[in-house]
């Protein structure tokens, strides 16, 4: 048991030395988790960091390959292509002198996904997982009222939930930060915090905790944000600019992107907060992740998914009350 002055994911991640932060749901995720890899990395272990990608990896060298569907992304990557945040990270981490490989996972379905992570976690002897997701609907069980985008989430949830078999890997974690984007998206937060509650009770809550904007991972966390908004101007992450904006102290309706005109924004510090959940745990609540686990396509994985939701009665939204 975890005493009370020690923080629960670390202290699960206290024994590991190599771990493995990955991105579940493509574009920005990666971003998420960077506060947790810096920690990591600050306490001596070694870290390497992958993301579901929205960019695309058809046209890479065939050098540029560590197995089907995984990508080494290097600062140098593909510099004809606008959006990349994996080379974005990339090169933020090359300019403050960290290791600067990012591994990008091509956007497929469950069983080429899990044979790509089989292939990076075997590649670097990984011990530790950490998935991360950028906001709150990868906790999402599938018969609320809104899901949110979940076809990338828990296609990373269920390629993982499957490689209990592979030796070595000792903890698979998983951690959402940014509570209240996913309403951008249609998400009922009532209902996150009902399904945080459900999964406290099956014992597979971690608890929860915030990055500060004085700690040194926190401040690092804003520049790599900035840094990625000047070199992707076109392409700004509503969720990591949310989140940054709840680090940096904002609140309400804080508009940093014009990709949120017309919208209500709410930032607010609750943005800040990781919450931390053992892995197996979010997989066994989702009521599909059975229909996806045979998919070689993501859209196989969202045909699923909506044929799932047409048998279903959904729950409705839960109003937070104060």
């Amino acid at each position: 048991m975890t005493a009370l002055h020690t923080n629960p994911l670390f202290s699960r991640l206290g024994s590991a030395r190599r771990v493995l932060v990955t991105g579940a749901g493509g574009g920005y995720d990666i971003y998420a988790g960077l506060p947790i890899a810096l920690s990591l990395l600050h306490q001596g272990k070694e870290v390497q960091l992958a993301n579901l990608t929205f960019s695309s990896l058809g046209g890479l060298p065939e050098d540029g390959w560590l197995a089907p569907d995984v990508a080494v992304i290097t600062p140098e990557t593909a510099p004809h292509q606008q959006y990349f945040p994996e080379r974005s990270l990339a090169q933020w981490l090359k300019l403050h002198g960290y290791p600067s490989t990012v591994h990008a996972f091509d956007r497929v379905g469950v069983q080429p996904l899990r044979a790509a992570y089989r292939a990076l976690i075997e590649q670097y002897e990984i011990d530790a997982v950490v998935l991360v997701d950028g906001g709150t609907d990868i906790l999402m069980r599938g018969d609320e009222s809104g899901l949110g985008t979940p076809e990338e989430d828990l296609t990373s949830v269920a390629a993982l939930a499957g490689l209990d078999d592979v030796p070595g890997v000792t903890e698979r974690l998983l951690v959402s930060i940014g509570f209240g984007v996913d309403a951008y998206h249609g998400v009922s937060h009532g209902l996150v915090l009902e399904n945080i509650a459900a999964l406290e009770r099956e014992g597979a809550y971690l608890g929860a905790f915030s990055v500060p904007r004085a700690t040194r991972e926190g401040a690092l966390y804003l520049d790599a944000v900035a840094h990625a908004r000047h070199k992707e101007p076109e392409y700004p992450s509503i969720v990591s600019g949310s989140i940054a904006a709840a680090v940096e102290g904002s609140f309400g309706n804080v508009q940093f992107t014009e990709r949120t005109q017309g919208s209500e924004l709410f930032v607010n510090p609750l943005m800040s907060l990781y919450f931390a959940f053992e892995l197996s745990g979010v997989a066994a609540r989702c009521l599909y992740l059975d229909r996806i686990e045979h998919t070689h396509l993501m859209r196989q994985v969202a045909s699923a998914i909506a044929e799932f939701r047409d048998e279903i009665v959904q729950r409705p939204p839960v109003r937070y009350p104060h």
